[in-house]
């Protein structure tokens, strides 16, 4: 079984930045694309940035040119590098994975348990 944990959530100013990371834990499994999604109450969870195995990035507009998706796969580690911060940006954000199983030979989708970002003077 692999875990995703996140951290780097907090409390920012407008204007500020904020770094998420998202650690992959477990045995004997790849992972092949990542993305951080983001959701906020009564709305449905939507996608901010994903990144592929080859390091192929895309981002919703509305972060273009404020955050960074990155990905150290020696670590299994995701990072978002999320600059510039506006109100609109208060979310939870959630990391999300597709993982291969090379002990069952299967794929299948994870995400983790999502941080809070509040930005708020």
């Amino acid at each position: 079984q692999v875990q995703l944990v996140e951290s780097g959530g907090g409390l920012v100013q407008p204007g500020g930045s904020l770094r998420l990371s998202c650690a992959a834990s477990g045995s004997a499994f790849s992972i092949n694309d990542m993305a951080w999604y983001r959701q906020t109450p009564g709305k449905r969870r939507d996608v901010v940035a994903s990144i592929d195995d080859s390091g192929l990035t895309n981002y919703t507009d509305s972060v273009k040119g404020r955050f960074t998706i990155s990905r150290d796969n020696a670590n299994n580690t995701l990072y978002l590098q999320m600059n510039s911060l506006k109100p609109e940006d208060t979310a939870v954000y959630y990391c999300n994975a597709w993982i291969y199983s090379k002990t069952f030979e299967t794929f299948d989708v994870y995400w983790g348990q999502g941080t809070q970002v509040t930005v708020s003077s």
